[in-house]
């Protein structure tokens, strides 16, 4: 056992993976508390200076947000999770969960404890979908209400909906789908501008999807390289303001959504391509979200980083 999060962690990523290709994945849910092996939220894959040898380090923090209050959306799990626990672990005062409904309910209330049973960040728990303004609105206004501001936003919530063929596109799901991944960070980001002062900072997570393209997620897929432009085009609006926008685009992250998106063997497949032939664990990702969020990135606006497994690419 170790601390915080990843209980029963295997001895090293490599381990993990091959774990993972040999388990059997029925279910559909996308909660996280019921996905095995759980993906690693607070340990980072390193390697032993003296042999050479795979293992897991955990994550210790340095107080880059010390004093500093955040929302994330798309937090009770996943990469949302990961981020959440590394900001409280680099000292952040109090955050914000939103993730979309109570049947993510068992997946918040372990973030929360967990976070708050090994730091001093406070963790504030709400369940409304991002993608209409109504819904954005009442969240920012909780947020403010128990912690009285935001220092960073994080416009993590995403969903994707496999389809084969585009004739097969529901229009209904479409809309969905960009509710969620583009309305909700445009809506988010209206709403707490108002409240960012110089040094604000907004993150949004976009993905390798934006630059490559995913065959069997067309709509998903064009979400994310809006949420590029938009991240983009808000960085040259918000310069003169001194708020720092910027995005981080995943390659395959081992998460609940994988699961529910794709079938047994795409699953066992998931992020088998080169070089690194497997997918990243959600706390290798959430550290670009640290580096973004801190001033270690103070000459940084309008970029994308591309935690992706080595996959390179161009604009």
């Amino acid at each position: 056992m170790t601390l915080g999060f990843d209980e029963d962690l295997p001895q090293d990523v490599y381990e993990f993976n091959e774990i993972r290709k040999k388990l059997s994945y029925n279910n559909k849910s996308g909660i996280a508390s019921i996905l095995k092996p759980a993906p690693v939220t607070q340990h980072l894959p390193a390697f032993d200076a003296a042999t050479g040898k795979p293992y897991f380090k955990p994550y210790r923090g340095s107080g880059k947000l010390e004093g500093k209050y955040a929302l994330i959306t798309g937090a009770d799990s996943g990469i949302g999770r990961s981020v959440a626990t590394l900001y409280a672990l680099e000292g952040l005062a109090g955050v914000t969960i939103v993730y979309r409904d109570e049947s993510e309910d068992a997946d918040a209330l372990y973030t929360k404890n967990t976070i708050e049973a090994q730091s001093s960040c406070k963790v504030h728990l709400i369940a409304r979908d991002v993608g209409y303004e109504k819904n954005c609105k009442e969240i920012l206004d909780a947020h403010l209400a128990q912690f009285g501001r935001i220092d960073i936003l994080v416009n993590n919530a995403a969903e994707q909906h496999k389809v084969l063929k585009v004739e097969d596109l529901d229009c209904d799901t479409v809309e969905r789908t960009f509710r969620t991944n583009v309305f909700g960070p445009i809506f988010m980001t209206k709403l707490v501008c108002n409240h960012l002062k110089a040094g604000g900072i907004i993150i949004n997570t976009a993905s390798i999807a934006a630059y490559r393209g995913m065959d069997v997620l067309v709509d998903y897929s064009a979400t994310k390289g809006a949420v590029v432009s938009f991240t983009r085009a808000l960085s040259q609006q918000l310069a003169e303001r001194r708020i720092r926008v910027n995005a981080v685009a995943p390659g395959p992250v081992w998460t609940p959504l994988i699961p529910n998106t794709f079938n047994e063997q795409e699953i066992h497949n998931f992020g088998s391509f080169p070089p690194f032939k497997r997918p990243a664990q959600p706390c290798e990702v959430a550290a670009a979200f640290v580096f973004l969020a801190s001033d270690d990135s103070s000459f940084l606006t309008g970029q994308v980083i591309h935690p992706n497994g080595g996959t390179v690419v161009n604009a």
